[in-house]
């Protein structure tokens, strides 16, 4: 019987942890994405700057392009802990396992293409680099290459976002 009970609670739990989890994984997982990315542009634009400081500008532009992802994953964590009570001052809302699960489960669209979008826009924003080193005067078209990855990134966002608010509202 005890052991019943034992289970039983561990398992009324879980809807916390997974709800925790999917808000933890969607914060690092796309913040990881967005500091590689930024990190490899930004190896790519002080090789420009190196060259020419005046072409800063433009590459500033291009290397704060992968950062969006963590962004768009800081958010969805934040709405879920917000929402869920589970951030310091909040009353903390019953969240069964199966809640829990679809939290996580909503958690996961920012959270793994944030990760792979934001090291894939860092890569097309590094190649841009080298647009803004031969003609600056064609740095947007570097711009819009990146930007076309960021599509998937707010795609992501959206349908976690969509889905948390689904869920908690």
């Amino acid at each position: 019987m005890e052991t019943n009970a034992m289970v039983g609670t561990l398992l009324g739990m879980s809807g916390p942890v997974f709800a925790a989890l999917g808000a933890a994984l969607a914060v690092i997982l796309s913040g990881f994405g967005s500091a590689r990315g930024v990190g490899i542009a930004g190896e790519a634009a002080s090789g420009v700057v190196v060259e020419d400081p005046d072409k800063f500008g433009n590459t500033l532009i291009l290397t704060l392009l992968p950062g969006t992802q963590g962004i768009y994953g800081f958010l969805i964590g934040f709405l879920v802990l917000f929402f869920t009570g589970m951030m310091p001052g909040g009353t903390m809302i019953d969240i069964s396992l199966e809640m829990g699960l679809k939290i996580f489960a909503a958690c996961m669209p920012v959270a793994l293409v944030g990760w792979v979008s934001g090291i894939a826009q860092g890569r097309v924003s590094a190649a841009g680099m080298n647009i803004v080193a031969k003609h600056p005067d064609h740095t947007s078209k570097g711009m819009l290459y990146a930007a076309m990855v960021e599509t998937y990134a707010i795609l992501s966002f959206l349908a976690s976002l969509l889905m948390v608010l689904g869920i908690l509202m």
